[in-house]
C-alpha cells in the first residue's frame, strides 16, 4: 500500500498534469489564431465519433490567401462545446439559384477576342469551366447594343440623322459579330448550361425623344416598333445558337447621365411592357423571360408599382437591382409583396482606386451573401475584364471600373472581383437552394444545398478578431475558425 504522501504526490501531478493540457489547449488555440492572419485556424481536438469533414477554402483581406484550400479538413464530432453555433438546416429551404458572374461587356469581349487563340481559350477555360479548380462562372449579362464599357455607341439599327425605321429594315447584329458572339461561343462550348441576360443601355437614338445617346425617354410613337427590336435580337441570337434566359427593360431606368444611357419612368416601364413587349414576346412564342427595374435598392418602389399593375403583372418574371444606393433587404421587401415573382442582382462595381480587402469583405457581405439571403436567384459582379488603363469604354463612360480580370496582350491578372464570384460559383452549382442557416455575431454568411446533395456555406468575418464558432448540422458539429478580415466558403 502506498503511503498518504505518495498519494498526495501522485493526486498533485495529475492536477498538474491536467493543467498543463489545458494551458496547451489555449496556446494551441490561440496560437494557432494568430499564426497566420489568412489561413483557417486550427480547432481543439475533435471527439472519435466522426462520420464527417468540412473541406474549407480562404481568401484573406491581406492577399496571402487567394482561394486556397485549407490543408487540414474540419471534422464532425457529436460532442457540442461552449462556441457559438451556426445551425444548417436543408429542411428549410428558399430560392434556388440560377448562377454567380459578371457582365461580359462588349470591352470585355473585345480583349479576350484579341488574345492569341491558345491564351485566349486558356483563360477561358480558367473562368468558365466547371472541372478542376476552375470557377465555373454560371451566368452572364450581356447589353444589348453598347454599354458604356463599348469602344463605341451603337444599336442594331443606328440610321442617319433624321431617319427613321419604323419595320426595322436596317435591323442587323453589326458591331456583336465582331467581338462579342465569337467569344460568347467559345464561352457556350466550355459550359452549354450557363444562362444569359440581355440589357439594354439605350434604345436607337431615333426612337427617343432628345435624339442622343445619353439619356432622354423613349417617345411612345415607338414603343411598338422598340418591342419589335426586342423580339428582332432575341431571334437574331438564337440563330447564332444564343439563347437568352432574360432580359431587363431598361438598364439604370433612372440614370440619364451615362452613355449610352436612357431614362424609363416605372408607369413608362409599365405601359411598355403591358401594351408591346409583354403582347409581342407572347405573340413570337418566347420563352424569354422579362425582367423589370434593374437599378438600385434606393427605390423598390418602382418594381412594386409596376407589379402592382395587374395587366403587366402576368407578363413579368421579376425584378433586378443594383447597389449604387439604398439596402440590399430591398429585394425582400419587393419579395414580401409578390411572392411568387423572382428577384435577381444584376451588377456592383469595383473600382480601380479600390482597396482588395475592403472591396473583398463588402462585396462577399452585401452583393453574394446579402443578396441570396435576400431572395436573389443571381449575384452578378459588373466587368469581366479590361485592360490596365480601364478601357475600352464610350466617351463619358465609365473610366475607373475595374475589371474581375484585367488583360494585357496574352497576360491576365486576376483582381477582387474574380474572388468575389469564384467563392461562389465555384462552389455553389445552378439548382442549388438556399437553405436555412442561423445567426452569430460578427459572422456573416449563407448557406445552400446543392444537386449534388452537399452543403455549401458561404462566410465573412469582418471583424479584427479571429472568430471561433460550429457548425451544425444533423446533430453533430465541426468547430471552425476565420482569422480576422477572411472570407471562407465551407463544404461538406
Amino acid at each position: 500500500m502506498k503511503s498518504r504522501g505518495s498519494r498526495r504526490f501522485s493526486l498533485l501531478s495529475i492536477y498538474l498534469l491536467s493543467a498543463i493540457a489545458g494551458i496547451s489547449l489555449i496556446l494551441i488555440l490561440t496560437n494557432g489564431c494568430y499564426k497566420n492572419n489568412n489561413d483557417d485556424l486550427n480547432p481543439p481536438p475533435q471527439s472519435s465519433n466522426i462520420k464527417d469533414s468540412v473541406i474549407t477554402w480562404v481568401t484573406s483581406a491581406n492577399q496571402t490567401k487567394l482561394l486556397s484550400k485549407a490543408s487540414v479538413k474540419v471534422l464532425f464530432s457529436e460532442q457540442p462545446n461552449a462556441y457559438p453555433v451556426i445551425e444548417i438546416n436543408p429542411l428549410q429551404q428558399y430560392q434556388s439559384v440560377d448562377g454567380f458572374g459578371y457582365t461580359l461587356t462588349g470591352g470585355s469581349a473585345y480583349l479576350l477576342y484579341k488574345m492569341d487563340e491558345e491564351a485566349r481559350l486558356n483563360l477561358l477555360h480558367h473562368l468558365f469551366d466547371c472541372s478542376d479548380d476552375n470557377a465555373c462562372i454560371s451566368y452572364l449579362r450581356i447589353s444589348i447594343g453598347a454599354s458604356d464599357l463599348d469602344e463605341k455607341v451603337f444599336s442594331y439599327d443606328d440610321m442617319p440623322e433624321g431617319e427613321t425605321d419604323m419595320t426595322l429594315s436596317h435591323f442587323n447584329l453589326g458591331y456583336d459579330t465582331l467581338y462579342l458572339i465569337p467569344v460568347l461561343k467559345e464561352i457556350l462550348q466550355l459550359n452549354p448550361n450557363i444562362k444569359l441576360l440581355g440589357s439594354p443601355w439605350s434604345a436607337p437614338t431615333w426612337m427617343k425623344t432628345n435624339h442622343n445617346s445619353v439619356g432622354g425617354h423613349l417617345d411612345s410613337l415607338y414603343y411598338n416598333v422598340y418591342a419589335d427590336y426586342f423580339v428582332k435580337y432575341i431571334i437574331a441570337m438564337q440563330q447564332h445558337g444564343i439563347n437568352l434566359d432574360a432580359i431587363t427593360v431598361q438598364n439604370e431606368p433612372l440614370h440619364g447621365g451615362n452613355n449610352p444611357s436612357m431614362v424609363m419612368y416605372a408607369d413608362q416601364q409599365s405601359k411598355f411592357v403591358k401594351n408591346h413587349l409583354g403582347p409581342k414576346f407572347q405573340n413570337a412564342h418566347l420563352a424569354t423571360k422579362i425582367i423589370i427595374w434593374d437599378h438600385n435598392c434606393d427605390n423598390p418602389g418602382y418594381p412594386i408599382s409596376i407589379l402592382s399593375d395587374t395587366e403587366s403583372y402576368p407578363y413579368i418574371d421579376g425584378s433586378a437591382f443594383h447597389l449604387y444606393g439604398g439596402d440590399i433587404s430591398a429585394l425582400s421587401a419587393v419579395k414580401n409583396q409578390f411572392p411568387d415573382k423572382s428577384l435577381y442582382f444584376t451588377e456592383q462595381w469595383t473600382s480601380g482606386h479600390g482597396n482588395f480587402g475592403e472591396d473583398l469583405q463588402w462585396h462577399i457581405k452585401n452583393v453574394i451573401i446579402g443578396s441570396m439571403r435576400n431572395w436573389s436567384k443571381v449575384a452578378l459582379e459588373w466587368n469581366l475584364a479590361n485592360g490596365s488603363d480601364f478601357k475600352p469604354h464610350t466617351p463619358g463612360g465609365c473610366n475607373l471600373c475595374l475589371g474581375a480580370i484585367t488583360i494585357s496582350g496574352n497576360l491576365f491578372t486576376k483582381n477582387v472581383g474574380y474572388y468575389n464570384v469564384a467563392h461562389a460559383s465555384r462552389f455553389i452549382p445552378p439548382g442549388s437552394i438556399r437553405i436555412g442557416s442561423s445567426d452569430i455575431a460578427n459572422i456573416s454568411q449563407v448557406a445552400f444545398l446543392t444537386p449534388q446533395d452537399k452543403k455549401v456555406v458561404l462566410a465573412v468575418n469582418e471583424t479584427e478578431n479571429p472568430q471561433i464558432f460550429n457548425l451544425k448540422y444533423q446533430g453533430k458539429y465541426a468547430l471552425v475558425s476565420m482569422s480576422p478580415h477572411t472570407v471562407a466558403t465551407y463544404i461538406f
